[in-house]
């Protein structure tokens, strides 16, 4: 629903093409002697705070954010770790939840992504990233909040598919709110429907369809263990979501069905620009990091392959943390 044409990639203070990133990480590597390019380019050639003030109406565009993030596009490389694999994964038009779309699918797997209407630009660009691959790709908008549209999104990815082995739920809501009465019923249920009713729903009806070798991959969120004090529901939502995954990685485990999370710092989504930071915030988003910059969802879409890596098969109740130094979230 969030947080995933052609994007671009960038360098401090200023989007360039992300085609001559490619090139520049290309020729680097040439340089030094290496061989291909890596998955994502130097971490030096991402942007550092301060970054622009925008506001998108909630929950926002990519394709509208600047600088634009980068998602994998033109660097994520696959070698086959996840061949013949069907995934859904939710809020997988833009953000983290769009480079893992990119990273599954150039790792060999057909991929059924969810999303809200208003976000169907971004989507039909991540469609479009799949098909390149020559997977097969399955758009299906719809709210999360709804527990019927919910149990009919695995029902459609499933059937689409051809089958189940993944699920990643992935999608978000985060509203900053100065205090704890500035939080609204409506906006805490919202958050909450999002957060943690959608995820536990579309588990309980993906096991109706996952059999020994599933794996079901949370995103959690640093904020899990080190909450800010402006996001007091989308905190607590990303604490709830580690607990369910430690719990369901115990009950799944006879089954042969893994539950992994990923946690992530702060990175560079719709997320932030659609109400998800104050303008101050935003401005230098990620820059009390150790490495003093917003991460860019390319820098983590390994995660969420290694998260559902069917040679990883003993790691299951695995926080993957990603956040830039601030160490490991829970």
């Amino acid at each position: 629903m969030m947080t995933d044409t052609t994007r671009r990639t960038f360098v401090t203070g200023a989007t360039i093409t992300a085609g001559a990133v490619a090139v520049t990480a290309a020729n680097a590597a040439t340089q030094s002697g290496g061989g291909p390019a890596a998955t994502t380019p130097a971490a030096a050639a991402y942007p550092k705070p301060p970054y622009p003030v925008q506001r998108q109406p909630w929950p926002g565009l990519a394709s509208k954010m600047t600088p634009r993030p980068d998602h994998g596009e033109t660097s994520y490389k696959g070698s086959g770790k996840l061949a013949g694999k069907k995934a859904l994964i939710t809020g997988g038009d833009s953000g983290i939840g769009r480079a893992a779309a990119i990273a599954y699918a150039r790792e060999g797997a057909d991929v059924a992504i969810n999303y809200l209407p208003s976000e169907e630009p971004d989507a039909r660009e991540v469609i479009a990233l799949i098909r390149a691959e020559e997977r097969k790709a399955v758009a299906i908008p719809g709210d999360l909040r709804d527990e019927r549209f919910c149990r009919r999104l695995v029902q459609q990815a499933s059937e689409q598919l051809g089958g189940l082995d993944i699920l990643i739920n992935n999608a978000a809501r985060q509203q900053t709110r100065p205090g704890i009465a500035d939080i609204s019923s409506q906006d805490f249920d919202d958050t909450m429907k999002t957060n943690v009713y959608a995820p536990f729903w579309l588990t309980r009806a993906a096991l109706e369809r996952m059999g020994a070798g599933a794996v079901i991959v949370n995103t959690s969120s640093e904020q899990a263990g080190n909450p800010s004090p402006d996001i007091v529901d989308y905190a607590l939502t990303r604490a709830a979501v580690l607990n369910f995954t430690k719990s369901m990685a115990k009950q799944l485990a006879s089954r042969g069905i893994r539950v992994n999370a990923v946690a992530p710092g702060p990175f560079w989504t719709p997320l932030q620009v659609s109400g998800g930071a104050t303008p101050e915030k935003l401005r230098s988003f990620g820059g009390d990091s150790p490495m003093a910059r917003a991460g860019q969802p390319a820098e983590i879409a390994a995660l969420y392959v290694a998260a559902a890596d069917p040679s990883l098969s003993y790691s299951t109740g695995q926080i993957f943390g990603s956040t830039g130094g601030n160490g490991q979230p829970a």
